[in-house]
């Protein structure tokens, strides 16, 4: 029986209603099989511990002989649930046998906070584990990829399977044994890095990844949905200089914003009224859009003397000193970024945690670098890119399970190919949801929590305050400390203090200010002074743009039917409802009166707040669709390439290849000289010769008596070039020798012409917005002028490879070697890190002198 609470059915179509949710049909075709799961319980608990290990050969001898996995699903889910019992003291409830099925289905389960996520993927995991092909189980972070393997991997072990774990700090080889195991944890940055590097080894020896088969994604909404708008960039280094984006910014703080927004009313633009414009520049915070009036313009070509500032020759001009006005008006620090140790370091929206090593692309970031004095670093080189939408499509299957899916389900269907199943909780969620409580000003909200955290406080209940920024986090946190109430603060820790903090915020009076998304994965307990207390009291301080990020919030109360409250706090100056129409809502609260400080509760706030959230979630799901439209064209390019580079790497003979490339440019060169029009008589054999004997270096090729047609000419020509190779190879003492050089350079001119056509790419990326002046669609451009590029970059792959080959030498050594060194990525070191720890034990001043004399240290050796 599936649970709802009032509030649930009310905001059901009247449809559901009646006929019922998606989910709830699902689930009844899976509820049989639950059913024969749990009735094999006993059978389980009277085998041995040998005889229920002796099932996993048996599973893979019944595999080898024709059965199915979904034919034994059954019995393995059974094995699994008492080798649960057994290793953890843990048997997965029903509701768990349901959230494996979903995830062996390739599909998301929607499962509730508490609800034992890290035990459900064991099920499926150990069944598709029987395959012999691994299983990847991918986490957000390197503390919960290292917690599951030394946790759940018990299980498996037990069971007989391998189970491996791959962490930021890992070598090579200790990836690729990892990888090996029956199951592996893994974080979504350290695979789609893997996946990369792969593609760029020079030795199959040197490869750690196995064929991609099977990925259970935990917290799957903040991996493919979230992580989504960063394409993973794996960089060498760049010779631009960095002295335009110091000149930029210089000029940017002499140019004036103008207090227009940049928007045109929808009235003004049917009457044909023109935008006023002043100022030097005008911003518009929606859309994060930076424009130059006329008057700026002016300034700007003063500045840098320029005779017209929209020249082709100054795109990188008009391209920077946008960049240092969107620095200095768009991006603002301790919100989305911070100033440490000379170096700017980018805070996740998303989860409020400083990110080490992330970098923002297109040149923001040494922008921010300029605008902040810090050293502005030089620009990196792509040399390997994908998304993680076009990664993840690569499994063969994949699953995922998360909290919060349920609101994104049409950008899991429609891009990654899934389903959301709601699972229903074991126990039902005594958790009370209050409505918004609404303030004028900032001030006055952040005085309504402290108020209320004190109510809390005095009567033992916990409490987790959730921010979004560390600046809210701070204010609130020295708020309660001018009340004398104790409490602790986390925002961009350590993962694994993430954790302790988290799991300790259930004990009585604790208090707990968070970023909404620290700590995700840890289950908060209560103890016994707390439930009587009421529970864990969830405050929101201000509403996410994500609808389901507020729900991870409230979902860390009313864990398996414990009591819980949560509420959010928000004011008419939170940027979300600055941003989207609280001119409105503040006349109306002036009209009927409203104090400063008077909480306001009512329905239309609630779904004026729920609207902007779902306009904020629309628009971001057409950027990350965007995205991955863009993406799909490099995509098919890629597959290409990557495959050309795997057919070296497993050593097969690239000699068809080379003789294609040989009669192919034979051909081109003939087609390019040779009209059908012309006769024999009137041939261009001068330009034929300069075209062809570069790269081909035949005897030079002129009229001939005996050659009327064109076709007969291209038939001779091939003729003679690939006789000329033949005799190349002839002179070699041994063919394989040959075939080795073929492989080496054909992978060093693929290397070296797919990392400069990844850098054309993304400048062809940057500028095609422009294509949309001529009305023309830029997606559309893209697709037609990537696919040119990547024309005239395989020829141009076949000339530099015949051209080496056609004048290499018998005595040539020539090794493989990577064409380019790589400097790092784009998400380096956001994996978590443990904090450092002295060694050897502190000498404090008036302790005795380590060296042995007898003194006080600040007397002998701490003198020095």
């Amino acid at each position: 029986m599936i649970y709802y609470t009032f509030k649930e059915i009310n905001g059901m179509g009247f449809f559901q209603k009646v006929f019922g949710t998606h989910s709830e049909h699902e689930l009844k075709r899976v509820l049989p099989i639950v059913d024969k799961i749990e009735n094999m319980r006993s059978q389980m608990q009277t085998l041995s511990d040998e005889q229920l290990q002796a099932k996993t050969s048996e599973f893979k001898s019944r595999l080898s002989k024709g059965e199915t996995l979904d034919d034994i699903l059954p019995e393995a889910f059974a094995v699994v649930r008492e080798a649960g019992k057994r290793v953890l003291g843990m048997e997965p409830y029903r509701v768990q046998l349901i959230g494996g099925m979903i995830l062996h289905q390739g599909r998301i389960a929607e499962m509730k906070t508490g609800e034992g996520k890290t035990l459900v993927s064991t099920l499926p995991a150990y069944l598709n584990a029987l395959t012999g092909e691994g299983v990847l189980i991918v986490t957000v972070n390197d503390y919960l990829a290292k917690r599951d393997a030394e946790w759940m991997g018990q299980v498996h072990e037990f069971l007989g399977l391998t189970v491996g774990v791959v962490l930021n700090n890992k070598k090579d080889e200790e990836r690729r044994e990892a990888y090996k195991c029956d199951i592996t944890y893994v974080t979504n940055n350290e695979l789609g890095f893997d996946y990369l590097r792969d593609n760029m080894v020079i030795y199959k020896e040197q490869l750690v990844l196995r064929s991609l088969k099977f990925a259970i994604i935990d917290e799957v909404d903040s991996v493919l949905v979230d992580e989504a708008r960063t394409p993973l960039i794996i960089s060498g280094q760049s010779g631009k200089s960095t002295k335009l984006y110091e000149a930029c910014d210089i000029l940017a703080r002499q140019l004036e914003r103008g207090t227009t927004t940049g928007e045109m009313t929808k009235m003004a633009a049917l009457m044909k009224e023109e935008l006023e414009e002043d100022g030097d520049f005008t911003v518009n915070e929606k859309d994060k859009i930076v424009n130059l009036t006329e008057d700026g313009v002016e300034k700007v070509e003063k500045f840098f003397h320029l005779e017209n500032y929209s020249d082709p020759d100054n795109l990188e001009i008009q391209h920077n000193i946008i960049l240092a006005l969107r620095a200095h008006n768009l991006m603002f620090s301790d919100k989305d970024y911070v100033v440490k140790d000379d170096e700017v370091l980018i805070v996740d929206e998303f989860t409020g945690r400083i990110m080490p090593g992330r970098r923002y692309s297109d040149g923001l970031h040494q922008a921010i670098e300029a605008k902040e004095h810090v050293k502005v670093k030089r620009e990196s080189k792509t040399l390997a890119t994908i998304t993680f939408q076009n990664f993840f499509n690569k499994f063969e299957k994949k699953a995922g399970m998360t909290g919060t899916a349920l609101t994104e389900e049409k950008e899991f269907r429609e891009i990654y190919n899934m389903d959301v199943i709601e699972i229903p909780t074991n126990q039902l969620v005594l958790r009370e949801d209050s409505q918004d409580a609404v303030y004028k000003t900032k001030k006055e909200k952040l005085e309504a929590v402290v108020d209320s955290v004190e109510e809390s406080y005095a009567i033992g209940q916990p409490v987790l305050v959730g921010t979004i920024t560390i600046e809210g986090s701070e204010k609130i946190s020295e708020m309660l400390k001018k009340r004398g109430i104790p409490h602790k603060v986390l925002n961009a820790k350590f993962h694994e203090l993430e954790a302790e903090i988290v799991a300790e915020a259930g004990k009585h009076k604790a208090v707990t200010i968070a970023t909404n998304m620290a700590g995700r994965g840890t289950d908060i307990k209560l103890d016994e002074e707390a439930k009587a207390a009421g529970g864990l009291k969830i405050i929101g301080t201000e509403r996410h743009e994500a609808r389901r990020i507020d729900n991870q919030l409230r979902g860390r109360a009313g864990r398996q039917g414990d009591p819980g409250q949560s509420r959010f706090f928000i004011s008419l100056q939170d940027d979300l409802m600055r941003l989207f129409g609280s001119d409105k809502l503040m006349s109306v609260f002036n009209a009927l009166g409203v104090a400063d400080n008077e909480q306001i509760e009512h329905s239309m706030l609630s779904n004026a707040i729920e609207k902007a959230q779902k306009k904020i979630e629309t628009n971001n799901y057409g950027i990350r669709r965007n995205l991955l439209q863009y993406d799909e064209v490099m995509n098919e390019q890629r597959e290409i390439i990557y495959a050309e580079r795997r057919k070296v790497l497993d050593g097969e003979s690239m000699r068809n290849s080379i003789y294609k490339m040989i009669t192919d440019l034979t051909e081109s060169a003939v087609d390019t000289c040779i009209s059908e029009d012309h006769s024999s008589d009137q041939w261009d054999y001068a330009e034929l010769n300069e075209i062809l004997l570069p790269t081909i270096p035949l005897p030079t090729i002129s009229k001939s008596e005996d050659i009327n047609n064109k076709n007969e000419l291209k038939h001779i020509l091939k003729e003679k070039a690939v006789k000329f190779y033949e005799d190349k190879e002839a002179e070699f003492p041994e063919a394989e020798h040959l075939r080795e050089l073929e492989r080496v350079i054909l992978l060093k001119v693929i290397d070296r012409k797919w990392m400069d056509h990844i850098d054309d790419m993304d400048q062809l990326r940057q500028g095609i917005g422009l294509q949309a002046y001529g009305q023309r669609d830029p997606l559309v451009q893209y697709k037609v002028m990537g696919y040119d590029m990547f024309d005239e970059m395989t020829k141009g792959i076949s000339e530099d490879t015949v051209r080496l080959l056609m004048h290499v030498q018998v005595e040539q050594n020539v090794e493989r070697e990577q064409v380019a060194k790589v400097t790092g990525t784009n998400k380096d070191d956001s994996a978590a890190k443990t904090p450092m720890k002295r060694e050897v034990k502190k000498v404090y001043p008036n302790d005795p002198c380590p060296c042995g004399s007898g003194k006080k240290y600040k007397q002998c050796c701490g003198r020095l």
